[in-house]
């Protein structure tokens, strides 16, 4: 019996089609139709892959001499392990790069996004004022919707192109000879740069505050003060867009290599996911509310950096608990 079909016969016990084998070994069903019509050969990952899935030797799929199955005394799984070939690795590592700058830039438009209707409210303030509190807040809003809506789009963009390897957030996977090397040497080398965006990020955010605190303790014009306050808010938006830069990178070699808060004991916990699903609308909500009640959108920004380090202490807290529990 030769590998076609022997993959036909195998296949057929297991009760799949052509469509279901070729989802799980990752290739498309005209590949799986050559390979049983002997007119393609697969090669040796996905010979490896097949013995796996059908819980058969190595020796019985490609020796033609060898027609009874000789079990790798390992059971056959419904839910097989995914692996992931180098192919499909490439793919992920091209898509993240691609996302990196343009979420960088979407989170820079959210964090400045109300910075026009701080301002022009300001300025709307003052004695003689050349624009009207209603226009100003007008004007204000809409810049602050437009900016919002653009980051929504790049954002949904983004999802859209990473969406066939969300599996790698929840799923535990496999990786193909020389996937690992090759990630793990992208990571490497990638390293530096991430590190010196980490840390001006950091003092960005560090010295953000320093013209605030001075325009505050001179005791000068309200107005000042607030464009300091845009100051800061640019100085945290380019900060956390080179967090958010860094980050996507790092975290696209983290998934494929399971390290980090992609590991396997991570993926097996779904607790930050489900407080973060919940706690993130609610302060949008909160943060809406508040402002359109009280008009008071100079202060209510401050929501998001203090919601930010809520939440990380509540993310520690949780990894500390998984942490524990893995020790008992």
């Amino acid at each position: 019996m030769i590998l076609a079909d022997k993959i036909i016969d195998l296949r057929k016990k297991s009760g799949w089609s052509q469509e279901e084998l070729a989802a799980k070994l990752n290739v498309s069903r005209q590949a799986v139709s050559k390979w049983e019509g002997a007119q393609s050969v697969p090669d040796l990952d996905r010979v490896l892959q097949m013995s796996r899935l059908f819980g058969v030797s190595t020796d019985y799929l490609l020796k033609d001499e060898q027609t009874a199955a000789d079990s790798t005394g390992e059971e056959l799984s419904p839910n097989p392990v995914r692996t992931v070939c180098m192919e499909e690795a490439n793919r992920f590592l091209a898509a993240s790069e691609a996302n990196a700058r343009p979420m960088a830039l979407a989170t820079f438009l959210c964090i400045v996004s109300p910075m026009c209707l701080m301002l022009l409210a300001a300025l709307s303030s003052r004695p003689r004022a050349a624009i009207t509190e209603g226009a100003a807040a007008a004007i204000g809003l809409c810049v602050l919707l437009l900016l919002v809506a653009g980051a929504v789009a790049i954002f949904l963009s983004c999802g859209a192109r990473t969406k066939p390897f969300e599996y790698m957030d929840t799923e535990v996977f496999e990786t193909a000879y020389g996937v690992e090397g090759l990630v793990s040497q992208r990571k490497a080398a990638f390293e530096p740069a991430a590190l010196r965006d980490r840390i001006i990020a950091t003092v960005l955010c560090i010295l953000g505050v320093l013209p605030l605190l001075l325009s505050a303790l001179l005791e000068t014009d309200e107005l000042l003060i607030l464009a300091m306050v845009c100051v800061l808010l640019l100085a945290v938006g380019v900060a956390v867009a080179l967090f958010v830069f860094a980050g996507v990178r790092t975290g696209s070699y983290d998934r494929l290599l399971q390290q980090g808060d992609y590991s396997v004991a991570v993926k097996s916990d779904h607790t930050a996911q489900r407080i973060a699903a919940i706690y993130w609308p609610v302060v949008t909500a909160v943060y809406l509310a508040y402002s359109f009640i009280t008009n008071d959108w100079q202060r209510s920004w401050i929501v998001w950096p203090v919601a930010g380090v809520l939440f990380g202490g509540i993310s520690a807290v949780c990894s500390a608990r998984r942490r524990g529990g893995e020790t008992h």
